[in-house]
């Protein structure tokens, strides 16, 4: 082979070899002989082979999970709590220079505030409150990863596991919650049923053709099965009435 056609193949691989495309959600920080000299943006890029790497960072937001972690409630009610974090880095350069494997540290540091966090409250807390229990726990993770570019978009708690027995009691106060409510409402239209029946009396006590209307529809309701005989003893008009002052 001719030794320049040689020396321009092995040039045309040097250069291929350093050829490198960065997507628009990425971004590359360039490393020359293991030191940091600049952060690539998106596009088509060459870097020296051998001398120079890069290592890519995406930027888009991120999830991650905390596995589900064993608490001790303020009011002594071991439960398992479980969640999600979304997490953004908005400087590459300190996300890579400043922590080693920051999705791990993440991790880590979400499980230890959700232990800190839930542990300091009462259970009824932290299942009427799980919003504001999230934002507790993203303010303590988010103290730690600001310095290292990286931020902290929300941090939900999704799923919260009780022992049986627990969660047996917990249906019987809310069975017994919805009896207390019924017979409270009962009791409500009992009360208010009378009033209206003594109201409704006095007013046809004041009338006495009021009351032989009511007399009639009274026997029609009796007789409304037609199976019963109803015998007067003696006339109607001797029924006592309320004298007309």
């Amino acid at each position: 082979m001719n030794p320049m056609m040689f020396f321009l193949l092995i040039l045309f691989l040097f250069l291929l070899a350093g050829i490198r495309i960065i997507f628009e959600y990425k971004r590359a920080l360039k490393f020359r002989f293991g030191k940091y000299v600049k952060t690539l943006n998106p596009g088509f890029r060459w870097i020296i082979p051998i001398v120079e790497t890069i290592q890519v960072v995406d930027i888009r937001v991120i999830t991650i999970n905390i596995i589900s972690q064993e608490v001790m409630t303020e009011d002594n009610v071991p439960c398992s709590i479980d969640g999600v974090v979304f997490f953004q880095i908005r400087d590459p350069e300190k996300a890579v220079l400043e922590v080693e494997e920051f999705s791990f540290a993440i991790t880590q540091l979400s499980q230890a505030a959700l232990r800190d966090v839930c542990g300091k409250v009462e259970l009824d807390t932290i299942l009427s409150k799980r919003e504001e229990m999230g934002k507790n726990i993203k303010a303590i993770v988010e103290s730690e990863t600001h310095q290292w570019g990286i931020e902290i978009i929300d941090v939900k708690i999704k799923d919260i596991q009780l022992p049986e027995n627990m969660r047996r009691m917990m249906a019987n106060q809310a069975e017994a919650e919805r009896s207390r409510r019924a017979r409270i409402i009962l009791a409500q239209a009992e009360e208010q049923a009378a009033d209206m029946l003594l109201q409704a009396g006095k007013k046809i006590d004041q009338s006495p053709s009021a009351i032989k209307l009511r007399l009639y529809q009274t026997l029609s309701n009796i007789a409304a099965e037609k199976n019963s005989t109803i015998l007067f003893p003696f006339p109607e008009e001797v029924l006592p009435r309320k004298s007309k002052e």
